[in-house]
């Protein structure tokens, strides 16, 4: 149903050297390019085919799905956002301890009520950060600030896109729906993280001496790596459990925000009702007055099953 496609084919990117797609073309445009990175790749796209779109049609309207391979692993930022990110510290005390921080900066914010309590730490599950050793917890810190690297750099590059649509004059009225996650934060690097995330598929755990081997290259093209799972149970924080726990929040809930200036005026608010991601399509319709297609090419639709949530945007 889109007029244009560029990205990977896959459930996840190697963002070095992607399986990567224009249309039905695959492209290669990270050859004799080392430097060359997937996120900043499809953002430069996106920001063209923006202006391609702006400068042929200008009042024609727009719609982008924008889908980034950051989170998922393999994690692979580039080396400025590491740095970024390891000069700031932000994992130096633990897993523990940044689930508290986490937990306690969500109740200030008012996203969890105030009388919110938090579970006890899965000992059973996962090592207390007090109880790893010294060469673990390197290691562990490593992965997380290149998982953080990943994020921030991901995000980055979407602000480059947004930057993109108020230049041109249109962001007052783009209803911009930004969905963080990649289902809860995944565990798959189980509780040691990984520098090769098959190795977890075919239920290989590398042990920390051997991962050592790679840390100063973890992120970049000689790794496919993952981190330890205690860093995703505390980035799910205030629930528990990871991606694939579909019984539990930690598995599934996902932050989201949406912007829409020229409708939604209290910006920074917060809505407390419960969506699910089957309600996107149908508030993204009733927004654009566009009635579901009852036929296309002549194959009745099933009807869509989402609830749109367009009523929140005043609420």
């Amino acid at each position: 149903g889109f007029e244009y496609f560029y990205g990977f084919v896959g459930g996840d990117a190697n963002q070095w050297q992607p399986n990567l797609f224009r249309n039905t073309t695959q492209v290669y445009p990270f050859d004799g390019k080392p430097e060359w990175n997937l996120i900043t790749g499809m953002a430069d796209d996106a920001i063209d085919y923006l202006h391609r779109v702006n400068q042929t049609m200008p009042s024609k309207p727009f719609f982008m799905k924008y889908a980034p391979g950051a989170t998922h692993a393999p994690h692979h930022p580039t080396k400025e956002w590491v740095e970024k990110i390891r000069d700031m510290h932000l994992f130096d005390d633990g897993c523990n301890k940044l689930r508290e921080r986490i937990f306690e900066n969500q109740k200030r914010l008012g996203v969890i009520p105030a009388d919110t309590q938090l579970e006890p730490w899965p000992k059973d599950v996962l090592k207390n950060w007090d109880d790893c050793t010294p060469e673990e917890k390197k290691l562990f810190i490593r992965q997380v600030e290149i998982f953080a690297a990943y994020a921030a750099y991901s995000d980055h590059e979407i602000g480059r896109i947004v930057q993109t649509i108020e230049d041109m004059g249109k962001l007052d009225n783009t209803l911009i729906i930004y969905i963080n996650g990649d289902n809860g934060t995944s565990a798959e690097g189980g509780p040691l993280g990984t520098p090769n995330e098959v190795a977890f598929f075919n239920g290989v755990s590398v042990p920390v001496e051997d991962q050592m081997k790679w840390y100063d290259v973890w992120g970049t093209e000689q790794t496919y790596n993952h981190m330890s799972a205690g860093w995703s149970w505390a980035f799910d924080t205030p629930f528990t459990w990871f991606k694939q726990n579909a019984s539990k929040l930690g598995g599934i809930r996902q932050g989201m925000c949406i912007s829409w200036p020229a409708r939604i005026k209290d910006a920074g608010g917060l809505r407390e009702q419960f969506c699910h991601v089957i309600d996107v399509v149908p508030t993204i319709l009733e927004a654009a007055r566009i009635p579901a297609a009852g036929l296309v090419d002549g194959i009745r639709q099933a009807p869509i099953e989402g609830t749109s949530f367009l009523y929140t945007f005043d609420a």
